[in-house]
């Protein structure tokens, strides 16, 4: 695979001052153009010790305009990183629409140096699946990903490393652990083979670049980055990745047609069930003393909780993010209300204001709504296109898994309520001064796309409700059953 990225490759010096000025002018034309477009640009580099991977991002840095470029390089996780699963560091420093990320080390260095000191083949490839299934995601999403694998042969990088360690002012750049991983070269070449092959897809594929030469790699490097610029810039909006499956093939899977679609899973809800104030109180006293306890045990264990709150408007999930608040030490808790997006998060993948915000060892993090407001609200509103919240499904699981995998305790509720105690609870809140406010014009908007509310509802119960991530639906007609309910859970 790398035969080609060792054949000593040279360009003059002479040649690249000739070819550097309409390289950099081309680029720069681009990245204007790529101001106001819909989507980012996220160019990755990984490759062999000393191949140039930082020397190019700076010289890119250089050649283009910095204030629309954000350079990040990961070393090992910090404290707070470690925390949170391992992506959280990747998804703080994505670029927005319009911009350039250019990354370092990113996130196939542990799987790749974790394979090399031992871990099984099977261990690898599922890293590797989890990372496709990653870029896939935000390709699908509008970025465009370019990946760079920098090489150098067993030799070259030996002649780099002493080169480098002859210059006072780079020598700091060759480490005792850049000698170990040579001495491990062989294995990282073969682990290396089968990442590229394993993660160079369509939408993102690898580039391999030769790094001997520095004038060679910086052109080569350039040229690409310019052509893939160009061939997006040119292309209409919608590419095929946003396009989903044609609509006959989407009604044969059956998935929203009211001919074959079984009742909703909250038909069988049983709305009748209360609780008297006296049974409420005793019952509510134990609970948030059990919580309490509970969740100090959880912060001993150094266990991240976090709770997401869905359900119909009127539904109560205010009052029950308010009983478990009222059980808790405030400190180590976070309430997050999620309303519309802002204009910066607009400019992100949409999980990407819901990255920021997953809670650290000990914490626990309360979502009045979340990220399943794509297969809801922006589903029936029509704010998300029908390919964009079909997919939400996996990318929402995928979230979810990484979360469990890295044992944060996830719970999940729907607080159902039926037409009639909503439009109640909506007189209620309208002759209420102090409730007033609650309720707005798009509360009775909403009201009037019940039924397809539900069938959103009952879609994402059915796609999103996983082993390692169930839905708890709440029957919440009555308030205090209601909060009783989620607080045992």
């Amino acid at each position: 695979m790398f035969e080609t990225a060792e054949l000593g490759q040279k360009i003059p010096k002479q040649v690249f001052k000739e070819r550097e000025p309409p390289l950099r002018e081309a680029l720069l034309l681009m990245q204007q153009r790529l101001k106001d477009a819909d989507f980012p640009v996220i160019v990755l580099f990984a490759g062999v010790d000393g191949a140039g991977k930082s020397e190019t991002a700076n010289l890119l840095n250089a050649w283009m305009d910095p204030r629309w470029i954000k350079t990040c390089a990961f070393g090992p996780p910090t404290q707070d990183e470690r925390e949170r699963p391992p992506h959280w560091r990747f998804w703080q420093n994505l670029p927005p629409r319009g911009h350039i990320g250019i990354l370092l080390s990113a996130w196939y260095t542990e799987p790749l140096l974790t394979r090399v000191y031992g871990s099984s083949d099977e261990r690898f490839d599922a890293a590797l699946a989890e990372i496709e299934t990653f870029e896939t995601m935000l390709a699908e999403s509008g970025a465009l990903i370019v990946k760079f694998w920098m090489h150098l042969g067993k030799r070259a990088q030996k002649r780099r490393f002493r080169k480098l360690e002859k210059d006072p002012l780079q020598s700091w750049r060759v480490t005792a652990q850049d000698w170990e991983h040579w001495e491990r070269y062989d294995d990282f070449v073969a682990a290396a083979e089968r990442l590229i092959s394993r993660t160079s897809t369509g939408h993102a594929p690898w580039y391999i670049v030769e790094g001997a030469d520095s004038h060679y790699r910086s052109l080569r490097v350039g040229e690409i980055l310019l052509e893939r610029l160009e061939a997006r810039l040119q292309r209409a909006p919608e590419n095929v990745l946003q396009n989903g499956p044609p609509a006959e093939a989407v009604a044969d899977v059956g998935l929203d047609s009211t001919a074959t679609r079984p009742a909703s899973v909250l038909d069988g809800l049983d709305l009748s069930h209360s609780l008297d104030v006296t049974d409420y109180r005793t019952q509510l006293r134990r609970l948030k003393g059990r919580l309490n306890e509970l969740h100090r045990r959880l912060q001993e264990a150094g266990r991240a909780s976090l709770v997401v709150f869905e359900g119909w408007d009127g539904s109560g999930k205010g009052g029950a993010i308010r009983r478990v608040v009222s059980a808790l030490d405030a400190s180590w808790l976070r309430v997050y209300p999620v309303a519309a997006p802002t204009d910066e998060e607009l400019r992100h993948h949409y999980l990407w204001r819901f990255w920021r915000e997953l809670p650290r060892q000990g914490e626990m993090a309360l979502f009045d709504r979340s990220w399943y407001g794509r297969v809801l609200v922006e589903r029936v509103e029509g704010f998300a296109l029908e390919h964009e919240w079909r997919r939400a499904y996996a990318e929402i699981n995928q979230l979810e898994h990484q979360l469990v995998e890295h044992g944060t305790v996830l719970l999940k509720f729907w607080l159902h309520i039926d037409a009639d105690e909503q439009l109640r609870r909506f007189r209620e809140r309208e002759s209420t001064p102090y409730k007033r406010w609650k309720l707005t014009d798009e509360d009775w908007r909403n009201r009037e796309r019940r039924a397809e509310y539900e069938q959103a509802a009952h879609d994402m119960v059915e796609r999103t409700s996983t082993r390692a991530a169930p839905w708890t639906l709440v029957e919440s007609n009555c308030k205090r059953y209601a909060r009783i309910k989620v607080l045992s859970t």
